[in-house]
């Protein structure tokens, strides 16, 4: 067996619960740090409530209570867009083949088409994955790459109501990383500063910096420091506030972004959103062309990012 020749097509319900969903939903969501929304109705509009602070009052009869919450909407534009690779014959064939005896569970005397069809679909979800990842944060539609929509960070750069903290005259170094966050924290919102207790916000910074700040943990002799030089952290955080490596640095820089990039909000600020439901002709499918001798993977959906709030973020100018 040398080609891959079977057509697999995903429509309807087979799209979002085979290809989709296990890549939006779960710990996959969770790990790109964000708030992820997957086939909400479109157009897809969220509502923001937040209590008034004062809603305590005298007690005597009638009512009061019509203006005891705050409401802000906010609507997550999408974009109509397709993921399309190809790979010469024997190339996918190695590839997918690979995927499969990797497996510890795999019977090689009897491989069937649904372990081919698991991995191939494995392997063309991963790229999309990795590719929506990337755009969400430094998309750019005035840019010759990752052009299709505007991410979070070219979002912020645009809101002029964004609290920007000037680190013009910081290195990012072991020395510096730790000044970068302090000052990040004492300059951002007092509003933002008041949600620490929710467990929410997140340094969103590019991996220059984590590792700068990784390194500056190292230099503490404790035992702790140790068992974490030899063993690896699992995760970062300064005064409990969690430090994620948003994972664009080998893309830097850009025609509108240069690095470095540091970013302080709540996590479910920051809003990716796919949907493969309202839109005919959303379809993701993988076939052979035997005129090219190329295995041919397409999908086709919507996808938007929003930040639902400008007002609580801290973004660092390097």
């Amino acid at each position: 067996m040398g080609l891959i020749e079977n057509p697999k097509t995903y429509t309807g319900r087979d799209l979002e619960t085979i290809f989709f969903r296990p890549m939006l939903t779960g710990q996959s969501a969770v790990d790109l740090g964000i708030r992820v929304l997957y086939n909400m109705p479109t157009p897809t509009t969220i509502q923001l409530w937040s209590p008034c602070d004062d809603i305590l009052q005298q007690y005597e009869s009638g009512w009061n209570g019509a203006n005891t919450a705050n409401r802000q909407q906010k609507t997550i534009e999408f974009c109509r867009v397709k993921a399309e690779l190809g790979y010469s014959a024997a190339d996918y064939f190695s590839q997918v083949y690979e995927a499969i005896t990797n497996r510890a569970d795999v019977n090689l005397d009897d491989l069937t088409g649904t372990e081919l069809e698991q991995a191939e679909t494995e392997m063309f979800r991963a790229a999309i994955a990795e590719s929506l990842r990337v755009s969400m944060w430094i998309g750019d539609t005035n840019a010759d790459e990752f052009n299709l929509f505007d991410g979070f960070i070219t979002k912020i750069k645009k809101y002029n109501s964004s609290t920007y903290v000037n680190l013009t005259n910081l290195d990012v170094d072991m020395e510096s990383s730790i000044v970068i966050f302090k000052r990040m924290w004492e300059q951002a919102p007092a509003l933002l500063k008041a949600m620490k207790g929710e467990g929410n916000l997140a340094f969103l910074v590019t991996t220059d910096l984590y590792d700068a700040y990784e390194q500056y943990l190292d230099t503490h002799g404790s035992d702790a420091a140790y068992n974490d030089l030899t063993t690896g952290r699992r995760e970062l955080s300064y005064h409990g506030i969690k430090i994620i490596d948003i994972g664009v640095s080998h893309h830097l820089p850009t025609d509108s972004l240069s690095g470095p990039i540091c970013v302080l909000t709540d996590r479910r600020n920051l809003v990716l959103a796919v949907n493969t439901a309202d839109y005919p002709g959303s379809e993701v499918r993988m076939w052979y062309n035997p005129d090219e001798m190329q295995n041919r993977q397409r999908a086709i959906f919507m996808v938007g990012c929003e930040i639902l709030d400008e007002s609580l973020v801290a973004m660092g100018m390097f």
